[in-house]
């Protein structure tokens, strides 16, 4: 008994004390383990050696569109895998050699690792929306306001940039960089920003033979080395703005004038045009969609023509190209700054206005004549009723458009008046902020700013919707023309900015550049309605116009039309570019 007894006390004993032993030697090994790990990365290396390696990391973790897109376009393995090889070395010797100019001293850490977060950012927005950083889009986004801000923040995003960067901060805050002299430090700069230069063109030359028509057919591959393409983009637009002092203001309004329609009228032309955000032609009902999202238009009798493509594939870019009067081709190749449609139309004598309701405002064009933002001021019943912040719904724009009307120059009202109204409509990616509950027909739709979390059925209702409600927007104003028959001849032409990709290729949003661009960001809507009066004014035949709706127009046409159609005389007026000069006149039947 003695015996069994002594037996059995000291054998848990033993098994407790051996699972101890082991768990403290586990632990005792991971610790070993970790703090070789540390030790590592806290060694003191010199800042080209860091960059070297935040080159590397960022090349394998910040630029998995690119791989993905080189994939997609080779097809099979043979094809894409020496391509992903070419563009990593293009990448990394690229990326070394702007890095080479930040290897100095500890005090770069803040910049390294601020280029990480740009990469990690930058990435995020390309596998999320499809886009690619050029300096286009990147200058459209420094002009983004704070409630698109808002819209295009995520958890997602948050975890995506955390992904990217927590490795390379703490790796960043342990390094120590080596302290050199200064003109060590810019001969071995110098070496390795011409080593990179130097393998980029010996990888380039050699394999050119499938390097040029790949980079020809797809220009915007350059655009997605990522951070390299960033950093170039963000260095042209913060440059481009130091050499502005040098552009001038060319006047076109000399010699601006009203035309005879004016001389005995009794009612004054009111014209009212609504320039659209993000609406695509082949959206609308009008249009032959198969969804009636244009019913309110379509009661209205409306002209849509089919047929109409913009100057540029974001807001930046459009809308002053759309009210220029040197067309696309001679407006992004100008030297200088020129007056434009809205300058004309003050100079003749007419009373202008332009109502905005983006933050972003009106990208220049309006700073010379009066303008005002429809959602500053408002009554605070209104703005329960159609704004979330300083984010309104486009009905905004119609409250209190009488007395907006009624304080414009009396002199000039008399002659007649042109009201630009600048919509929010369906501006991504929170497609469902731009429309009201009465309107949302097609339902379910994507209530989150992440579109990949949504369905691509979600996502095409809720811009829809939008589509829906700028149709009854629309409707409403035109009523409200209607109202004003009595002291005016009213008309109306909307014409949107710019399309926009749902999902088309692989795409969201819009702003990529022009050239490579989709059909849905360029192909865009315009309709017009004329009042009888304004017919009668303008000798308009009804039947010619509707004969022209399937004439192939873009946004050079709508500086020489609005010119037409308010009859006024300017050395720059072409008719062969107003889209209704050939249906105005004593020559044409009146419908």
């Amino acid at each position: 008994m003695s015996g069994s007894h002594v037996q059995s006390t000291p054998l848990p004993q033993d098994r407790v004390s051996t699972g101890a032993s082991v768990q403290t030697s586990s632990t005792t090994s991971a610790a070993g383990l970790w703090q070789s790990i540390d030790s590592w990365f806290a060694r003191s290396r010199s800042p080209r050696t860091i960059v070297i390696w935040l080159t590397l990391y960022l090349a394998v973790a910040a630029n998995w569109p690119l791989w993905s897109e080189l994939a997609r376009i080779g097809g099979a393995p043979s094809v894409y895998l020496p391509s992903i090889a070419l563009m990593a070395l293009l990448t990394l010797c690229g990326t070394v050699a702007i890095l080479s100019f930040t290897a100095w001293t500890r005090w770069m850490k803040p910049l390294w690792f601020g280029v990480v977060v740009l990469a990690a950012v930058v990435q995020h927005y390309m596998l999320s929306y499809r886009v690619v950083m050029d300096p286009s889009m990147l200058a459209n986004a420094v002009q983004t306001d704070p409630n698109e801000v808002r819209d295009l923040l995520s958890w997602r995003m948050v975890v995506n940039v955390l992904l990217v960067s927590a490795l390379p901060a703490w790796a960043l805050w342990r390094v120590r960089v080596e302290p050199q002299p200064f003109v060590a430090q810019a001969w071995r700069n110098a070496v390795l920003l011409l080593a990179a230069a130097a393998v980029a063109a010996g990888g380039a030359l050699a394999m050119n033979r499938q390097l040029a028509p790949l980079m020809r057919n797809n220009v915007h591959l350059r655009y997605m080395m990522n951070p390299m393409a960033s950093i170039y983009s963000g260095a042209t637009v913060a440059i481009r703005p130091m050499f502005k002092h040098s552009r001038k203001l060319v006047p076109v309004a000399g010699g601006a004038a009203l035309g005879t329609s004016y001389a005995g009228q009794v009612k004054p032309p009111l014209f009212v045009l609504v320039v659209g955000e993000t609406a695509r032609a082949d959206h609308f009902g009008l249009n032959g969609y198969a969804r009636n999202t244009t019913p309110e238009l379509a009661a209205r009798h409306v002209l849509s023509y089919g047929d109409v493509h913009s100057c540029g594939t974001n807001t930046l870019a459009s809308v002053p190209c759309m009210f220029s009067p040197l067309g696309k081709q001679d407006f992004e190749a100008r030297k200088n700054d020129y007056e434009n449609l809205m300058d004309v139309l003050q100079a003749s004598g007419l009373a202008v206005f332009w109502l905005d309701n983006q933050a972003g405002g009106c990208k220049g064009v309006c700073d010379r004549v009066p303008h005002a933002s429809a959602f500053q001021n408002l009554e605070p019943s209104v703005q329960a009723a159609l704004c979330d912040g300083d984010e309104c719904l486009d009905d905004v724009m119609l409250r209190g458009l009488d007395e907006r009307l009624a304080a414009l120059p009396a002199e000039r009202r008399n002659k007649g008046v042109v009201l630009v109204m600048h919509q929010m409509g369906s501006h991504g990616p929170s497609y469902f902020k731009r429309s009201s509950p009465d309107v949302k027909r097609f339902l379910p739709e994507c209530t989150t700013n992440a579109l990949a979390e949504c369905s691509h059925a979600e996502l095409v209702n809720g811009y829809d919707n939008s589509i829906a409600y700028t149709d009854r927007f629309l409707g409403k104003t035109i009523d409200w023309l209607q109202g004003q028959s009595r002291r005016f001849d009213p008309a109306l032409i909307y014409l949107s900015d710019h399309g926009e990709s749902l999902g088309e290729y692989g795409l969201f949003l819009h702003g990529v550049p022009y050239g490579f661009a989709p059909e849905v960001q360029k192909h865009v809507p315009m309709v017009t309605w004329f009042s009888d009066g304004m017919k009668a004014r303008r000798k308009l035949s009804s039947t010619c116009m509707e004969a022209g709706s399937d004439a192939a127009l873009s946004h050079d046409n709508l500086y020489h039309t609005v010119l037409g159609v308010m009859d006024v005389t300017t050395p720059t007026y072409k008719p062969s570019l107003d889209a209704l000069a050939s249906c105005r006149g004593d020559n044409v039947a009146s419908n």
